[in-house]
């Protein structure tokens, strides 16, 4: 398995676990999702927020790169969001919407990821202007964990509120493979 395939995978992922998450929340009423617990994003849905600010962000971001300008060039039309706890909808259907485009978007940017794209520096601006380089291989590893780590959030306060979101294993989505006997 080449490098780029292990971000499809990942790609998929992400995916199939928003799907999964924005499901659970649809379960609850709106004032559930919407009721500040607590959480670093206060809420379900400040989270889900949360989320879709730093993927476009990132996206944002990658556009920029030599390898991904073509793949990502609709990022381009999306407004560059301000504060990573920018509401960008104040509901849970309009942010499903624009989840599921994000979703397609990255699941066609990495299948159109070539390996040696992954070893260029990608060079970026912070939020507050701070210009940056990092190995862009390792900047996709903190995108997925990213999103990894606050779903996790998201999770743990839908089981509070008493939904189950189902498994959230990436294993579930590793191909089996095939021993011989």
């Amino acid at each position: 398995m080449n490098h780029a395939s292990h971000f499809q995978l990942l790609a998929e992922y992400n995916r199939w676990m928003n799907r999964s998450v924005f499901a659970a929340a649809a379960k609850l009423p709106a004032d559930e999702v919407t009721a500040d617990k607590g959480a670093f994003f206060g809420s379900i849905l400040g989270t889900l927020n949360h989320l879709a600010v730093a993927d476009t962000i990132w996206l944002k971001r990658f556009s920029t790169h030599a390898s991904c300008g073509t793949s990502l060039q609709s990022m381009s039309d999306v407004p560059y969001p301000a504060r990573l706890d920018q509401t960008l909808f104040a509901d849970l259907s309009s942010l499903q919407g624009y989840r599921e485009r994000l979703d397609e978007l990255i699941i066609q940017f990495v299948a159109a990821l070539e390996d040696d794209a992954l070893d260029q520096p990608l060079i970026f601006s912070s939020l507050k202007g701070a210009k940056a380089a990092r190995n862009f291989r390792a900047v996709l590893m903190h995108f997925f964990n990213h999103q990894t780590h606050h779903r996790g959030q998201v999770t743990t306060l839908l089981f509070q509120a008493g939904v189950d979101p189902g498994s959230t294993d990436l294993l579930v989505l590793v191909p089996a493979e095939e021993v011989g006997g």
